[in-house]
């Protein structure tokens, strides 16, 4: 039987915009450290924490810690990570 390696995977979906918007989407339901992870998944994804770091100009060593399971980033920080990985935060009413 032939296997994949969930994570390389996972990290291949990523790649695509629809999917990483999904996914985050769902993460955000799941709970406040989901969505961090999912979050550090995504960067991943789309060339790393350092190449994130630069781009947000947001120190590297920081985002592992912000984007932990245990992290506490900044709103701030979080809307200018999901703005630089190319996402927007949209709201809706609540059912």
């Amino acid at each position: 039987m032939l296997t994949v390696d969930y994570k390389a995977q996972l990290l291949k979906d990523l790649k695509d915009s629809d999917y990483a918007a999904g996914y985050l989407s769902a993460a955000l339901e799941e709970g406040e450290d989901v969505f961090l992870l999912a979050v550090r998944d995504v960067a991943q994804a789309c060339g790393g924490m350092t190449a994130l770091a630069d781009a947000t100009m947001l120190n590297r060593e920081n985002l592992y810690d912000m984007l932990s399971e245990n992290g506490n980033p900044r709103l701030s920080s979080i809307v200018s990570i999901i703005k630089t990985l190319g996402f927007a935060i949209n709201f809706t009413k609540a059912s």
